[in-house]
Order: C-alpha cells, then structure tokens, then sequence
C-alpha cells in the first residue's frame, strides 16, 4: 500500500463529529450576527468541513433572509466585515461533518427556502434513513433540489406541510412525522425560533437564555462560551417554539415512551467536548467512569497511564483514579491541524499521525504504559501510535479503548463504515492486539454503558447490530473516505 493510501486510512480511522446547530432569537432587537459566531466557535469540534449563519429581522421586511456561508473552519470562512453585514435579531448557525452528502459549498448549511407562505432557514445535526425515498417522492411531484443532503428533504416537507398548517411550528412537526432517523433541527421562521429533537434522542439540543434572548444549541458548552445560563434539555420527541409573546412553547406529541429513547452513546464517549452537559449527565464524568470501568474490568500491572487526545485523557484520569498507577502526558497534540490540512504525498515520508501527535520521549522511556483510547475503527491509526510508544522507549504497551468494540455501521450520523473494514469484525480481541502490536488490549464492556451515563436509555446498534429502529435496506450514509 502506497504512503498516500496509508494516509488516507489513518484520517478515517477516527470518528466524525457529525454537525453542530445554534439558534437565536434576541426579543430586545440587538443583532445576533456575532453571537452565532461564537457559539458555532465552540461547536467547532463537531464538524469542520463547512459553516454557515442565516439572519432576519422581525421587525424588519417580513422573509428577508441574509445569509453566508462556506468551507472551512468558523474563523477561516467568517471576516468582520461579513459579520457585519448579517443584521438580524434572529438567526441560525451550523458547523458541518457531511455524514450523507459530498463535501462541497452547496451542501453547506443552514438551508434558505423562500416558498408561497414566506421563508425558511434550516440547519439539521443527524442522519436520515428513509431520505432517499421522501427525496424521490418529492422529485416526482415536481421538486428541484439544490443540494445533496437530507437536510433539504426535511426543509421542503416543513414547506409543503405549511400549506396545510395553522402555524408553522406545525408544520415542522408534521413534517417531523414523515422522517425517520437522527435529528435535531433549529428553524427560523420570519417570527419564530423553533427546536425540534427526533422521538429517539438520538442527538441532543439545549435550550439557554442570557438577558431576553434565548438560545438553542448542540451542546451546553455553546451557552458556556457566550454568558447564556443553561435553561434545559429539548427532550426526545419535543417540539419547542421560541417567541417573545409566548416565551418557550412545547409539544410532545411526538414523544415516545421513556424506555424506547435511544441517546447515541458517542456523544458521550467521544463526540461533545468534556464540558458539556447532555440531558443531566456531566460528558466529563461519564469518561471518567469509563476508565474506571476499564481499570476495574480489564487492570494490568504499569508505570504510567496516558490518554491520546483529547477525548481519551478523561477516560485515562478515570483509570489512573481508580488503579492507583499514575496519570501523565505522553503525547503533544497539534491544536492546528483540523479536518482539512493537506494529507502528506505519495512522494512524502511524513505520516498524518505524527503531523497530529508527537510522543514525549522523558515521559515514557523505560516505562510500562497504559494508553487508553476512545476507540478502534480500522486499526490503521492505533498500530501506528503504539509503535511510535515503543519507538520513544516504552518498555510495554497496553491498550483499553473505553467503548466496546464496533461489529455493526451507524445510519444515524455517526461514520462507522460497513463491517467488511472494521477491525473487529470477524477477529477476535487477541487478532486484534496483535495486528496494532499491542501488549495487552481490553475493551469497555457493552453492559457498562447504561452505568457510564446514569441509566439514560442508549442506541449500542454499533456494538450489537440491535438498533432502535429498522435500518435501511440500502447504504444511505454516503462517502466517508476522504
């Protein structure tokens, strides 16, 4: 295998933060331009291909909608002087991971429909499993699609049921009833701010308010970042309607009973940042748990446990807590090098691991360590970070990967690909170990994932084959080897 395949292999031999969603409605009338940048700044993390913002005025010409978007990073694509031209005490944002559609500008998001009863903006984080069949039905009723991504089947539904709504935070719920899989929606209507969670729970949205603005976000650490106080979850199934005559509006009609919901546990393992609190569990103390599950599950004797960055180092203190054997820093991360730096050539020797990581020799020369890591997909990465351990000095590597291992893909956003490429399929833990050159490795054991997350109800179709719902009967989840 030639170097640039390699490389290719390591950058998807991680997983992908799926999308970021941030709302806003400012009820004093003060811009929210800049506000929206911040948060989508701290929802950098969930994706990095492409961003957007989508403001209006409502006070101002009903539907006017300004938007601009782009790829790349948040502060890559957003100048001052584009900033400024978003005035609108109303808005919406989005970071972007395509988990279905191409990497490209017009798949960037949020999504802006003018239709009969005005305007739309849309920005979505999820995964759709009955997109494909919705797109064709509306293609053959005369639609013209734009983009690639399912978020634009779910605007065009929110459209044509506003046809036959009252309202249109009813339409977005019956349009709610028409899709199937992972989502969670912030809409902006030309008076309304409207959040909407899929009946599963699968990804997660926050309510926040700071002065008399509200606000809804992916992840708390969004309302950390800008001075907003945490107000609550939008809880699976519920619609919440945002408006300064009503305050926060709900309907749950779309909820289903407590034990069918089904969070994805990635969001916890590895996907919010350690900051975040998702519907009343502490992300941080969740991974600390994990790693004490690991040391109590799966203890060997060492010098030193190390995480590799970032989501591994909770889970590695966890372990450390609970085994005794020192907690350290063995390798230094490149804070700059994001999903678009430039893979190294064919002709080049750098790996695009050790462009990522580099090993802090004086911390591991000499020593039994234990490294722990959130997961393995294909194992291309891993064998290469256990080698660069021994190459520093570590006289003994063991591995613990704080989630079970992935048997089963993901259609609910998150880029675990077909079995055929997963490491575990069809091998077992020992295969395993010895293909990454590991001394020892250990796995998180499926039944402590309820513990980890306070017994919330969990999707484990990854680990299990055993999914909420029924998957589709085609691939829907699009190109992850980039």
């Amino acid at each position: 295998m030639n170097e640039e395949n390699i490389t290719r292999m390591e950058a998807a031999d991680e997983l992908h933060e799926e999308c970021g969603v941030f709302g806003m409605y400012d009820f004093d009338g003060g811009d929210v331009a800049s506000t929206i940048y911040y948060g989508l700044f701290a929802l950098q993390h969930r994706g990095q291909e492409s961003c957007g913002i989508a403001v209006s005025e409502t006070n101002g010409p009903k539907g006017k909608v300004t938007s601009y978007k782009g790829m790349g990073l948040v502060n890559e694509v957003f100048a001052q002087e584009n900033l400024e031209t978003l005035r609108g005490d109303i808005g919406v944002g989005h970071v972007r991971y395509s988990t279905a559609g191409a990497s490209t500008r017009e798949n960037a998001q949020p999504l802006v429909l003018n239709y009969v009863k005005g305007t739309l903006a849309l920005a979505h984080n999820g995964n759709l499993i009955n997109a494909t069949e919705l797109r064709k039905d509306l293609e053959y009723t005369g639609a013209i699609f734009q983009t690639t991504i399912d978020s634009e089947v779910i605007a065009y539904h929110i459209a044509r049921e506003r046809l036959k709504s009252k309202t249109v935070e009813e339409a977005v719920g019956r349009a709610c009833r028409k899709i199937k899989g992972a989502y969670s929606l912030v809409v902006m209507s030309p008076r309304k701010l409207i959040g909407a969670r899929d009946p599963y729970g699968f990804k997660p949205l926050c309510i926040g308010k700071r002065d008399n603005a509200y606000i809804l976000a992916s992840e708390t650490c969004a309302l950390d970042t800008i001075g907003a106080e945490y107000v609550r979850d939008v809880l699976p199934g519920e619609t919440v309607t945002i408006t300064p005559e009503n305050g926060i509006v709900s309907d749950l009609s779309r909820a289903l009973p407590k034990e069918q919901e089904a969070r994805c546990i990635f969001e916890y393992i590895y996907f919010a940042r350690p900051d975040s609190h998702m519907d009343g569990v502490s992300v941080y103390a969740s991974r600390i748990k994990a790693g004490r599950f690991l040391a109590m599950d799966s203890p060997v004797d060492a010098d030193l446990v190390v995480g590799v960055p970032e989501s591994g180092n909770a889970a590695a203190l966890g372990y450390s807590l609970q085994s005794g054997i020192p907690y350290g820093t063995a390798f230094v991360k490149n804070s700059y090098v994001g999903r678009t730096f430039i893979k190294p050539k064919q002709s080049s020797r750098e790996s695009s691991v050790r462009v990522k990581l580099n090993v802090l020799k004086e911390a591991v020369d000499g020593k039994r360590i234990i490294m722990i890591d959130d997961s393995i997909v294909r194992g291309t990465t891993s064998d290469r970070i256990v080698k660069m351990l021994r190459d520093a000095g570590a006289t003994e590597v063991h591995v613990r990967i704080s989630s079970p291992p992935f048997l089963w893909p993901c259609y609910f956003g998150t880029d675990i690909p077909e079995r055929e490429q997963l490491i575990a399929y069809n091998r077992t833990i020992e295969d395993i170990r010895d293909i990454i050159g590991a001394d020892s490795l250990g796995y998180l054991g499926i039944e402590r994932l309820g513990e980890m997350v306070d017994g919330l109800p969990i999707c484990k179709g990854c680990f299990n084959g055993e999914y909420p719902m029924k998957p589709p009967t085609e691939d829907i989840r699009g190109d992850y080897e980039r």
